[in-house]
């Protein structure tokens, strides 16, 4: 039994670990202790890291993990593309190893042994295309198409130009820092593909997304039926009713099949739960982008919008507090003014109460039309090469 408890507590910690690391910002962890774990992980432990080699070792090797963090960071480089590789290929392998043995079953038949090699292979597919494909960069030959593209909307975007590029800078585009050049509908820099997600590449890292949560679940699915049927197979439930009288029911032989389970079959379930881990994570990450992309919203836009939404609310704030000050030296000065009734300045609203900020989102045409455009960019369609055509 100390096997099997074991097992469990590695599940969950293991589950821990990941959510905190994955998603330790989002807004429902905080002030949770999946968020003081997420600081620790992300910041605190390589911050206690750095002062022990300072300390030990000197600054010299101090310099030497920065430069380090810097390559890894701050610059392309494919350490997390070989993390992937590595994941889903150990991942298969043990899946493989561990469940193709009782492949075909009770539940599963033995197509399954190749359609999960073809979903790996699609998932792999979808990533290599996400990750080297153009993101929709900007330049001198097409920046005029994509200002015609993208119009300035005056209030999160103007006319300017890009201080590192020197080309106009088109609505919705952003100088990824990492990459060094201008991204047109500028999502993110994804460290996972290496890569930019912008106006071109959107639609092959949302099929990634969509299609590694599919995996997620076929997979968790799969290795349930299988152990499904390896209780049907073995007859464990007439052995635990017949031989140790325990009663036919839910509550009485959940536990011992559990513990069966748990001591036959430990891998399979560590990758049922691993799957399932991972899937949730995914169906949550392809629930954000979806939400933005029915928006005709981006990430990069997202907080503008809200630095946008916080100046308003401030300055609409310094403007009604100026008012009411106005108003309350006026009332001061004038000494015929009749007093108002006590209850109806009791019921009268505040001017100082917040006021709704109303978010003008001018790309948002609607539901088809965003979705057309993720699916069918606009430097992929014959207006757009023509223009281009015309403006050389």
């Amino acid at each position: 039994m100390g096997v099997e408890w074991l097992l469990v507590c590695h599940g969950l910690v293991t589950a821990v670990v990941v959510v905190s690391f994955l998603c330790g910002r989002w807004p429902i962890f905080e002030g949770t202790f999946i968020q003081r774990i997420h600081h620790f992980l992300t910041f605190g432990a390589y911050d206690y890291f750095l002062r022990f080699v300072g300390a030990v070792f000197g600054h010299k090797c101090m310099d030497a993990v920065l430069s380090v963090e810097y390559y890894c960071c701050d610059r392309p480089n494919p350490l997390l593309q070989i993390v992937y590789i590595v994941i889903i290929s150990v991942t298969y392998y043990f899946v493989a190893k561990s469940c193709f043995a009782y492949i075909p079953g009770y539940y599963l038949s033995g197509i399954h042994r190749y359609t999960s090699l073809l979903a790996v292979a699609v998932g792999i597919l979808l990533f290599l295309l996400t990750s080297f494909s153009d993101p929709g960069t900007v330049n001198a030959e097409n920046v005029s198409n994509y200002i015609s593209a993208y119009p300035y909307d005056n209030i999160i975007y103007s006319e300017k130009e890009c201080s590192t590029c020197k080309i106009p800078k088109p609505a919705r585009s952003k100088h990824c820092s990492i990459c060094d050049r201008c991204v047109a509908r500028f999502d993110h820099h994804c460290g996972w593909m290496n890569n930019c997600i912008g106006e071109k590449n959107t639609r092959y890292f949302m099929a990634f997304l969509l299609w590694h949560f599919l995996i997620c679940l076929y997979g968790t699915v799969a290795i349930g039926l299988v152990l499904a049927g390896r209780l049907r197979e073995l007859r464990v439930v007439d052995i635990l009713t017949v031989y140790y009288g325990i009663e036919n029911s839910f509550l009485d032989l959940a536990p011992n099949i559990v513990q069966w389970l748990l001591g036959s079959y430990n891998t399979q379930i560590l990758l049922m739960v691993f799957l399932a881990i991972i899937g949730m994570l995914l169906a949550g990450f392809f629930g954000y982008h979806a939400k933005l992309c029915i928006t005709n919203t981006t990430t990069n836009e997202t907080f503008k919008w809200q630095d946008y939404i916080e100046w308003q609310r401030k300055l609409r704030e310094a403007k009604v507090s100026a008012e009411a000050l106005k108003q309350s030296i006026d009332g001061i000065r004038s000494e015929k003014q009749p007093s108002s009734s006590k209850w109806r300045a009791f019921f009268k609203k505040s001017p100082l109460e917040d006021v709704v900020i109303v978010k003008n989102n001018v790309y948002d045409k609607g539901f088809f039309h965003n979705i057309l455009e993720v699916i069918s960019p606009f430097s992929a369609r014959w207006s757009f090469t023509q223009n281009k055509l015309k403006s050389r």
